[in-house]
């Protein structure tokens, strides 16, 4: 039986001759190339700076902290609006629309983004405590304490498992289960930490 070849995508075999446009300017930058994820990225002392790639419709430079960038002529967008936080692409859809001068200007301001440490902080999502599991703490200082103990991210471990049951007796069968481990000191899942 033949194996199936995975389909992956190369983002340096479409717009080949843009893209080494593109390779000639980021050169002068002093930034080292790269492989990450499967295409050509640029780093300045091991970050991500920028990176490069074609696709279907067009070819482009992105700036893994383009929400930094002043931006002054509009030419960064979200790749994905309400997903992408810090990276911002500028698409070309032909060799002719590179400015190398601006290209440049663009390149050297995201090596300043850089070097002065600025980054975008992941969102902390927030969790509830189910009310269940609420009352089983109100109802035990001695469990309360302990569970306050817990970083939060094994609360929310616990939080979720109480919170997925449906039925009543699921939850107390729950409850009765992460009470001891509570009182322990022993998060949900540390048996396969």
């Amino acid at each position: 039986m033949e194996s199936e070849k995975k389909n992956i995508w190369d983002k340096n075999s479409q717009w080949p001759e843009e893209l080494d446009i593109l390779k000639s300017i980021i050169n002068k930058t002093g930034l080292t190339e790269t492989i990450k994820w499967g295409g050509t990225a640029y780093t300045y002392n091991n970050k991500n700076v920028v990176g490069i790639g074609g696709f279907k419709d067009y070819f482009a430079i992105w700036f893994f902290k383009g929400v930094f960038l002043k931006d002054e002529n509009k030419v960064l967008v979200n790749a994905q609006e309400g997903v992408t936080k810090s990276l911002r692409q500028w698409r070309f859809t032909s060799k002719e629309e590179v400015d190398e001068k601006l290209v440049l200007e663009y390149i050297h301001e995201a090596i300043e983004v850089e070097k002065a440490g600025l980054a975008v902080k992941p969102e902390k999502k927030a969790f509830t405590i189910p009310e269940r599991l609420k009352t089983e703490l109100k109802a035990s200082p001695e469990l309360a304490e302990a569970f306050d103990k817990f970083s939060p991210y094994k609360q929310k471990e616990f939080a979720e498992l109480i919170e997925s049951a449906k039925r009543e007796e699921t939850i107390l069968a729950r409850l009765e289960k992460i009470k001891p481990l509570i009182l322990e000191g022993r998060g949900l899942n540390d048996k396969y930490r």
